[in-house]
């Protein structure tokens, strides 16, 4: 392929490459593959130990032929769970109180033959590529409201996970755009969250006598 130094050549590159999208789009037309999914299912938002609130999620991740060949071939996948938070105000833009983000990495040791899955610095090793997207499947505990909300107050939560093609590899990348079945996202899930009212504590019935306080201790003689 010649170097593009000059602008004849540049412009011989540019028309390669756009004939080569082309080709992928025309491609993916003609033979269209089996398009990944990914549902929501049954997000909360609890209180943290900590202070603040945390999440727990399920996801339904259906992986397209074309993402189980790429991963068995040791191309990372990364995955964004994102999670927003915002306060409605009728007199000005809704206010946002929380932005939080989180990324997994998908992939596939040839030599273990494993598959691996990694955030930050922690990860877990899976036989199968189904126990791997089990272990992504399922979020428990993640904090995502440091500060304490006021009871009573209602807020807009807004949940997606997706697969981030800006991470892949630029060849990858190239084919993500001209074919659907290397996108793999979820719907933004939105719900109302309220603040649940703190329970009061309950008052003794009637006739209950209060516990006695105990007795000081007498002096020894």
């Amino acid at each position: 392929m010649p170097s593009c130094t000059n602008w004849p050549e540049s412009r011989r590159c540019l028309r390669t490459a756009l004939f080569a999208l082309c080709l992928s789009l025309l491609a993916g037309l003609l033979n269209p593959a089996r398009a990944g999914s990914i549902d929501i299912r049954n997000p909360q938002l609890l209180p943290a130990d900590e202070g603040g609130y945390a999440l727990s999620a399920d996801f339904r991740i259906d992986f397209s032929p074309r993402l189980e060949e790429a991963v068995a071939k040791g191309v990372t996948l990364y995955f964004v769970l994102e999670f927003e938070l915002e306060r409605p105000r009728w007199y000005w833009m809704d206010e946002k109180l929380a932005n939080r983000s989180q990324t997994w990495r998908l992939s596939y040791h040839a030599l273990t033959r494993q598959y691996r899955l990694s955030t930050g610095t922690l990860h877990q090793s899976f036989a199968t590529l189904e126990e791997a997207l089990q272990m992504l499947s399922r979020v428990r505990r993640w904090q995502v409201i440091d500060q304490s909300l006021r009871p009573g107050d209602s807020y807009q939560a807004a949940l997606r996970l997706r697969l981030d093609i800006s991470q892949l590899p630029k060849p990858f990348q190239v084919s993500a755009l001209a074919s659907r079945d290397w996108n793999l996202n979820s719907d933004w899930l939105m719900w109302k969250f309220t603040v649940p009212q703190p329970i009061p504590e309950a008052d003794p019935a009637p006739g209950t006598a209060a516990p006695a306080s105990p007795l000081p201790a007498q002096e020894a003689r």
